[in-house]
């Protein structure tokens, strides 16, 4: 290791701390808790059931419904009924969600990206290929598909 490199952990531990504040800061713009703007990342770009959103950020069942009321009541999603189960009650954005996640959403990119202006383009594909690789990995080993759209 180079006298000017971290070890993985240490970097990436400061990383994911950099990361969360820039994050924390933008969610803190829109009077949103990390949870909340987790939740809403969620819904930017699937439908889940009550159940799936548990599962995706890792959440009991009791959690998620009030986590979900809470975002209700500010009239950022919505439930409806599942057309393939009677039982499930599916999330989705509003429209004024949607617009909240999305100028959050750009807001964010902003940052990340003045974050790593000083890596060349090849050094930024590197790193997402592998931190997708990192990701996608976790994800299926929770039974979780990263990609699905609404």
């Amino acid at each position: 290791m180079a006298a000017d490199e971290l070890s993985t952990v240490d970097a990436l531990a400061q990383l994911s701390f950099l990361v969360h504040n820039t994050l924390e800061r933008r969610a803190a713009e829109q009077e949103l808790s990390m949870i909340q703007t987790r939740l809403l990342g969620v819904l930017r770009d699937r439908e889940p059931t009550m159940n799936e959103l548990a599962a995706l950020l890792e959440l009991d069942k009791s959690s998620i419904t009030g986590l979900v009321d809470r975002a209700q009541r500010r009239g950022l999603v919505e439930r409806h009924p599942s057309p393939t189960d009677r039982r499930a009650v599916l999330v989705r954005l509003t429209a004024t969600g949607r617009e909240l996640v999305t100028v959050a959403a750009a807001r964010f990119a902003g940052d990340v990206t003045a974050l790593l202006a000083g890596l060349s383009a090849t050094d930024r594909a590197a790193l997402t290929r592998v931190l997708s690789r990192v990701l996608v990995s976790h994800a299926a080993e929770q039974g979780i598909d990263l990609f699905p759209t609404a």
